[in-house]
């Protein structure tokens, strides 16, 4: 089956410390209509973030300096933002990690690789269950 492609241009913020990860996730994404923004450097995450105002957050775990679970924690206390979904994508897999993305915030957990078309799938879906698609 075809994964949807966007009904509406949503916004998408795509934060991860590995450029080609954003660049893959970047172009699949615009291909499908949504608005896609990245950053690569967790320390500007925050400010982007408020600046582009994403309908949906995806976000690395693992990065230097700070980690996707502080970055979902000033999301999330931001009265702005405290209602943006935010999608963790990582290469982690323990059940304490998962907790721990939810613990912070986050909506969802996707393991590290996952296929473009799979993260179309979810992307799809929880944008349409808060109703930004």
């Amino acid at each position: 089956m075809k994964a949807k492609t966007a009904v509406r241009a949503a916004k998408i913020l795509v934060i991860d410390d590995e450029p080609e990860i954003t660049e893959i996730i970047h172009a699949f994404l615009d291909n499908a209509g949504y608005t896609v923004r990245v950053e690569n450097q967790p320390q500007n995450a925050i400010k982007l973030a408020q600046e582009f105002t994403p309908d949906l957050i995806l976000l690395d775990i693992m990065m230097p300096g700070t980690d996707g679970y502080q970055i979902c924690n000033q999301i999330k206390e931001d009265t702005k933002m405290a209602d943006t979904p935010v999608i963790f994508l990582t290469g982690k897999d323990s059940k304490d990690d998962q907790g721990k993305s939810f613990q912070s915030g986050g909506d969802m957990f996707i393991k590290k690789p996952f296929s473009c078309e799979r993260l179309l799938e979810i992307v799809n879906i929880v944008l349409l269950s808060v109703g930004k698609a």
